[in-house]
């Protein structure tokens, strides 16, 4: 007869490499809940349990004596809930998951070596407190560079005397739209619309990057943050309207929930990391990358065919001198070029939910990528950003074995205690969080798929779609813009970083976004200034004279006074070959196109 217990007791085959690997994993999961032996020394005590059984399948003794073997007594073991109502009331669970765990039990020589493949022979518990610790201190960092990129630019574009004022837009929004505009257009600026309060935002930023990055408070830190790169982003307009400034108030959201609630994170006494927003960050990178690669076969003849890096490096925004000489391999190079940028983006994101060797090769994979495309054109901090979510693919066992010892700091993970109100909110934040992302990504993939409409996050832009280089520009067209008090003679305006002078060597200027720069790649690509709202607003800003907007620029060609009038002309940009840059010294060739915007003056 069984013998009450006052622990159940997990029996095992201590001679298989395969049933000690994943016992020393379970150990960590149920801690003192769960006793374990190994068959060999505690068979003798259970007559009634037959020895083959024992040999064949593990045994798990309850409390009162009862004894369950195989996936029951696995899943009874590690108390998991919803496996365990399938087990238990999904027809054909019961059957399939026993069936899957005899033919594991009767070839574990091969499962052992898959073990050892995929997840190495440590048996030390998983946590990721290094990775979190690393991630949230280089998100600082990102954080940082935002801000302050942002800042010494911030009131030539949408200042007072901006080219796209805050204030004006802010007032046409609430003369429009009334209170509605709170929500649908998020922003402490509506407190304060004044040059003051822009000053204010992207000081605050700059100087709650630096907590973040000394660990302290990292949650009320991170609401911070993410409230007033928000607050900047919806008075942007169109200078603040890229995906990478999405990407981080959506990383940045999410870290809120993942950041150690201590008034600073040590190493000596680190909480655990939520897994449940472990996962949501990695989740984001997939969505980020996977995307990336299915808009080009979706969008683009020139990805499908495999000449999209023909165009690429010279007709980018802003490329390096890096970009200039990879242009000029030959075209067979570029084609396994993209052929391997489809494995990384389209492949390689599925590593992110293997075990730890395959996440780590997918790990090298997406942070080799990221490399690359820092090396040959000027990105603003998305490179950064989407290096700083792949350091989350790496535990902390792994950084162990990469670092030195002298750089890798003792870690002592902590348990949080269990609190059942504080799991519930956790899960249902999770469980929303992750609904919302897969509708949008499901509408981004299918597009013709009906789903639920989720509009109403939209100004949070903290739940987003994203898809980079989804169509590619063959050509160049670049904007340059004149000024002259006679019509006769015109003086160009000189950018600080967007191709002008045909001897300038394409230069860097990353992890800044000179955002101007940037916007006018976009306006070149219209056309014409009917079709970019804010040109004419840039045109009256030159033509008075507005200082703010002229230090946006390399150099103001007229220091005494405004021109009379202002022009752009439209001319096609290509790179030299090599011949002609040694011959004449000129990393650019152009064409002249024609008329931009003809010749415009305030005075009569």
């Amino acid at each position: 007869m069984n013998r009450p217990r006052s622990t159940p007791l997990l029996v095992y085959d201590n001679d298989c490499d395969f049933c000690r690997y994943w016992i020393e994993q379970w150990r960590h999961v149920t801690g003192e809940r769960v006793h374990y032996a190994p068959y060999q020394e505690v068979s003798a005590q259970f007559p009634q349990i037959p020895l083959s059984a024992f040999e064949t399948s593990v045994q798990l003794i309850l409390e009162n004596g009862t004894v369950l073997s195989g996936t029951e007594a696995i899943l009874r073991a590690l108390n998991n809930g919803w496996m365990l109502w399938c087990y238990y009331h999904l027809p054909g669970f019961m059957s399939v998951t026993e069936a899957v765990y005899r033919f594991i039990a009767q070839h574990r020589p091969f499962f052992s070596r898959l073990t050892r493949w995929l997840w190495g022979t440590h048996t030390e518990r998983t946590t990721f407190c290094f990775s979190r610790w690393l991630f949230l201190r280089v998100l600082g960092c990102i954080y940082l560079i935002a801000f302050f990129s942002l800042w010494v630019q911030i009131h030539g574009l949408v200042g007072s005397n901006g080219i796209l004022p805050a204030e004006q837009y802010l007032a046409d929004v609430h003369q429009q739209i009334g209170t509605r505009g709170y929500h649908l257009f998020p922003t402490l600026f509506w407190l304060n619309p004044t040059d003051a309060c822009l000053h204010f935002l992207c000081a605050g930023g700059v100087l709650l990057s630096f907590l973040l990055i000394a660990g302290i408070f990292a949650p009320f830190t991170l609401v911070g943050l993410w409230g007033f790169y928000l607050s900047l982003v919806t008075v942007g307009q169109v200078f603040l309207s890229f995906q990478w400034d999405v990407l981080l108030l959506e990383a940045g959201f999410l870290a809120i929930f993942f950041a150690p609630m201590q008034l600073r994170d040590a190493f000596t006494r680190a909480w655990e990391p939520s897994s449940a927003f472990l996962w949501l960050l990695r989740w984001l990178l997939f969505r980020l990358m996977f995307a990336s690669g299915f808009v080009k076969l979706a969008s683009d003849e020139t990805w499908r065919n495999l000449t999209a890096l023909n165009f690429h490096y010279e007709t980018q925004p802003l490329p390096t001198w890096i970009g200039w000489y990879v242009h000029q391999l030959p075209e067979w190079f570029h084609k396994i070029s993209v052929i391997g940028m489809f494995g990384v983006e389209l492949v390689i994101p599925f590593l992110i939910f293997a075990p730890r060797r395959l996440r780590t090769i997918g790990c090298i994979g997406l942070v080799g990528l990221q490399l690359l495309i820092l090396l040959t054109g000027n990105y603003c901090f998305f490179n950064l950003l989407t290096i700083a979510l792949c350091l989350l693919l790496i535990d902390d066992l792994t950084w162990k074995r990469l670092l030195p010892k002298r750089f890798m700091p003792g870690i002592c993970p902590i348990q949080l205690p269990p609190r059942r109100y504080g799991r519930i909110c956790i899960a249902g934040v999770t469980v929303l969080l992750f609904l919302l992302s897969s509708i949008r990504f499901g509408g981004q993939l299918f597009r013709e798929a009906r789903l639920p409409d989720v509009a109403w996050i939209s100004p949070f832009r903290s739940v987003n779609t994203y898809g980079l280089f989804a169509d590619m520009t063959e050509t160049r067209p670049e904007i340059v813009v004149e000024g002259s008090n006679d019509r006769l003679t015109w003086t160009t305006y000189q950018f600080r970083w967007k191709p002008g002078e045909l001897t300038r060597a394409p230069g860097w200027v990353a992890p800044h976004q000179p955002r101007l720069d940037w916007q006018m790649w976009f306006a070149a690509l219209q056309g014409s200034y009917q079709n970019t709202s804010w040109f004419l607003n840039f045109v009256a800003a030159l033509l008075q004279g507005k200082p703010e907007v002229l230090k946006l620029l390399a150099e103001n060609p007229f220091p005494d006074r405004p021109p009379r009038y202002i022009r752009a002309t439209l001319y096609d940009y290509r790179f030299t070959e090599i011949a002609t840059k040694r011959a004449a010294g000129t990393w650019w060739a152009r064409e002249w196109k024609g008329i931009y915007c003809p010749a415009i003056s305030l005075r009569k």
